[in-house]
Formats: C-alpha cells, sequence, structure tokens
C-alpha cells in the first residue's frame, strides 16, 4: 500500500489538489494499492477558488513507498504566499531523509525549499515565479519550459495542469507505461512528455491523441504485443473494419498498427539486450519469429 499525502495551504490552487489526487484515486480504482490523505496546519483551509476543504493537522507515519505532495497556492510572489510551519517542513525533510519522495505543483516548490530539499537539485515551478525561486534558492537548479523535473526523489512540477503530467510520471515510474495510459484514457487527458528528457516510452509517445477506438486497439496490444495480432483480430476486437481501423491509427499515431506493435517490440528487446540477454534471445522473447527481422529493425534506428 502507497500512501499519497497532500499537504495543503491557505489559498490552494483546486486544480493544482485536484489533478494529481485524481490521477491516484484513478489507479486505486483500476487496482493498484493508494490511499489518499489531506493534511494542513488547520482543520480546515480555504482554497484560491473559495472552496473549503477539511484536512487533519497530524501526519501519518510515512515509509518510503509513500509519497508527499504540496500543490501551489495563489501568490503574486512567492515571498507574499503562506507560512509554512516548522513542523510540515520537518515532515517534508524527514520522509525524504527515510526514502520517500516529495514532489510540488506550482508555487509548492517554494515549500520544498524553505526545506532545503531544493538545494543542490534541479526543480521547476509555474513560469511567473522562476525566477524569483532561483532567487529565494540560489542553490538550486532552476529548469525553465518544462512541465516537470525529477532529482533524487524530489519532483516538482510548472503548476495547474502539469500537476496530471507529474503524477502520470510517477505511476509510470512505478506501474509501467501501460498503465499510466490507461489512467490518462480513463481522465481524457493526454499522456505527455515532460519537454525536458527523451520520452521514456513508445506507449506513452503515441498515447497523445482522444480517439478512444485506436486506444481500445493500443490497449491490446500493449498487453499482447509478442503475440501474432492480424489486422483482422484488432478489426474485430474494437468493432471497425480493418480499413477503418488503419485509418484511424496512423492519423492518431502515426504508425499503422503493425508499426506500433514492431515498435514496442523493438523497444522491449533492446532493454533486454542493454541487461545482456542476445539478440536471438531477446528477439524470441519479444515475439519476433525470426531474429533477422529484429536486425533489421534495429539497423533501421542506428
Amino acid at each position: 500500500m502507497s500512501h499519497v499525502v497532500f499537504f495543503l495551504v491557505p489559498g490552494v490552487h483546486l486544480l493544482d489538489l485536484a489533478g494529481p489526487a485524481q490521477v491516484f484515486s484513478t489507479a486505486a480504482d483500476f487496482g493498484h494499492p493508494y490511499t489518499l490523505s489531506y493534511v494542513a496546519e488547520q482543520p480546515q483551509v480555504t482554497s484560491a477558488q473559495g472552496l473549503p476543504l477539511a484536512a487533519v493537522p497530524d501526519w501519518p507515519a510515512l515509509g518510503p513507498e509513500d509519497l508527499i505532495v504540496v500543490p501551489g497556492w495563489r501568490a503574486p510572489r512567492l515571498a507574499h504566499g503562506p507560512v509554512v510551519g516548522a513542523t510540515a517542513l520537518q515532515a517534508l525533510r524527514d520522509h525524504h531523509a527515510r526514502g520517500g519522495t516529495v514532489a510540488s505543483v506550482c508555487a509548492g516548490a517554494d515549500a520544498l525549499g524553505r526545506a532545503g530539499l531544493l538545494d543542490g537539485r534541479h526543480c521547476t515551478t509555474h513560469h511567473d515565479v522562476q525566477d524569483e525561486l532561483a532567487l529565494r534558492h540560489p542553490k538550486a537548479t532552476v529548469v525553465r519550459d518544462v512541465l516537470f523535473t525529477t532529482d533524487d526523489r524530489v519532483i516538482t512540477s510548472a503548476g495547474i495542469a502539469s500537476g496530471i503530467d507529474l503524477a502520470l510520471h510517477i505511476v509510470a515510474t512505478r506501474h509501467g507505461p501501460a498503465v499510466a495510459a490507461q489512467i490518462a484514457r480513463d481522465m481524457v487527458v493526454y499522456a505527455r512528455r515532460n519537454g525536458h528528457e527523451p520520452q521514456s516510452s513508445a506507449m506513452l509517445r503515441h498515447r497523445s491523441h482522444l480517439d478512444d477506438t485506436v486506444h481500445r486497439a493500443q490497449d491490446l496490444i500493449d498487453t499482447r504485443f509478442d503475440e501474432a495480432l492480424p489486422l483482422p483480430v484488432l478489426a474485430s476486437a474494437v468493432g471497425v473494419s480493418e480499413r477503418t481501423l488503419t485509418r484511424l491509427f496512423t492519423r492518431a499515431t502515426g504508425l499503422t498498427p503493425l508499426r506500433y506493435q514492431q515498435t514496442l517490440r523493438l523497444e522491449r528487446a533492446e532493454h533486454l539486450i542493454s541487461h545482456g540477454a542476445t539478440i536471438d534471445t531477446a528477439a524470441r522473447t519479444v515475439g519476433f519469429e525470426d531474429p533477422r527481422m529484429l536486425r533489421r529493425l534495429r539497423a533501421r534506428t542506428q
């Protein structure tokens, strides 16, 4: 069981909170072990949008597998933001020191900075306050124009909707990109890259669309990419003609269904080879009947 604790301050932005909370609660709906709780320095805080939010003042016991998220708040400058008490800052430091992960959305990065967790690390925040964050925490390296950064179990995001990207990244890291793509599809959002590092998985790289028919075909390919999946089988499974599926799939992803499956196979084979497998073994594992096909695909990408 993984516990996600949201630390709320007065003026918290609702979407900074609700976006990541929705990701983790959806993950729980799909059978992954997440529980969510909300901590604040008073029993009730009022959001930036005027909605009162209930919270508890006591921090739960947390382990290395747990996560603390600090959503951002409304303030024209970080220096004018809410006071974060010594107890909360110590809780952030202690959790990270015990091997846990801490994350922030938007101005929440400043709270991590006040706890000393940005020192010597890369971080980001909303573009309106990036310069001020750099001035307030000169030992940090503020990365501009990215959706989120990760550095030694400290994850910071740019703000508002990027909190969803941050949470999807955490899910993808823990449970695989197929799970993150499933959640993104359920939430009807794009499974986006962070804009700084190369996209880590073809499963996410080709999920930035909202075509449900194609998503259902991708779901089938993602889970059975090492099997023979003829186009008639895929088309029948999603309830369209072969011609229609090819047209929709290519329009949404830039690939045919076969090329998408080959991309997944190639990516998995490269992972196996990097961990010591021979080309022949990797080819058989990912579903190629003839290792020469894997060699040809690898040659095209080199």
